[in-house]
């Protein structure tokens, strides 16, 4: 088991400056994220879309919003867990002591849930073969496009996912884009360029159709879709890629005996602690009057938690507010002279 000053649930951007706020407070964190990469919404829901509203940065993508706070809490090394949903909580006197869906056991003082509006999982195809195929020749995600390689691939869904890595996987594979409906809602330069590929052939479009079912043995054979108009089809694949969006739930977190108000986590507005001692909650999961669900808030969030944070890890030391402009504590900590 390991130890740590807080123990920060979500990866997403509130997650991240917790890192931050917390380490310049000389606290130590472990992040812990069902995904398999930081960012949260701004990576899964919208990496290329830009954002307008965070302080001093008139415009920037989700993506490079992630970068930016990962460059910025760089100097604190912190330990990242991803993939991994925390299962269990139980209190240990003064501690809590979290277990991991990974079996990895951590103890803090102090847990903030920066969750978002809970964890991400893919929504899974339906069709009662899925399940046999999934994580060998069936992904829900892509981690090394190098593994595609020269592959009949089946892509399902109409949106930006789907139709980026139709065109980026068509380089050296055999594509079929899979819809069940006519129209896609990517982007439409993205569209465009789907659209040319078909006519050369690379790309296959198939819709408005549904999957039916999924063949093979030990591997993957083919699949089968149905059109609206009744009409069927087998497409020979080796290879499923399913992007119909994620599903989002709070997970075992509903089940912790937090305050729950239609699904969020209700706090105070001192510090963002929940009615659980040493338990916070900010960004997008927590509730209380006047809440504004804005990046933004968040950061003013996890700002005044990791002060209370720094209070319960360090009972024995007086918490004295310091300014990072003239604090040589402050400046030691991030590698500046």
């Amino acid at each position: 088991m390991k130890n740590f000053d807080a123990i920060i649930i979500g990866a997403g951007p509130v997650g991240l400056f917790a890192v931050h706020q917390l380490g310049l407070k000389g606290l130590n964190a472990v992040v812990i994220d069902n995904l398999d990469k930081a960012g949260g919404q701004c990576i899964e829901l919208y990496p290329d879309k830009p954002i307008y509203d965070i302080p001093a940065v008139p415009e920037c993508t989700g993506e490079e919003l992630t970068l930016k706070l990962q460059k910025q809490i760089e100097p604190f090394k912190t330990d990242f867990f991803l993939n991994e949903r925390v299962e269990e909580l139980k209190e240990d006197k003064n501690n809590w002591v979290v277990k991991t869906s990974k079996k990895n056991e951590f103890r803090s003082p102090n847990i903030i849930i920066a969750g978002g509006v809970g964890s991400f999982e893919p929504r899974k195809l339906q069709v009662k073969e899925a399940e046999k195929f999934e994580g060998k020749y069936l992904f829900y995600s892509v981690k090394n496009k190098e593994e595609f390689k020269n592959k009949n691939i089946s892509i399902f869904g109409g949106g930006d996912s789907a139709l980026d890595w139709a065109l980026e996987l068509s380089k050296f594979s055999n594509i079929s884009l899979i819809h069940r409906r006519d129209e896609f809602r990517g982007a439409q330069h993205t569209i465009n360029e789907i659209k040319k590929l078909e006519k050369t052939g690379k790309v296959s479009i198939k819709t408005p159709c549904q999957l039916v079912s999924i063949s093979g043995d030990k591997y993957l054979e083919s699949i089968k879709v149905k059109f609206d108009n009744g009409k069927t089809e087998n497409i020979k694949t080796d290879v499923i890629l399913s992007f119909f969006g994620l599903v989002m739930k709070l997970g075992p977190i509903a089940e912790w005996g937090l305050g729950m108000n239609k699904k969020t986590i209700e706090v105070n507005t001192i510090n963002f602690e929940t009615n659980k001692k040493g338990i916070f909650a900010a960004g997008d999961i927590c509730s209380y009057p006047g809440k504004l669900k804005l990046i933004l808030s968040g950061f003013h969030e996890v700002a005044l938690a990791s002060v209370e944070c720094f209070k319960r890890a360090r009972p024995n030391e007086k918490y004295r507010f310091e300014f990072t402009t003239s604090s040589k504590t402050i400046k030691g900590r991030l590698g500046k002279k």
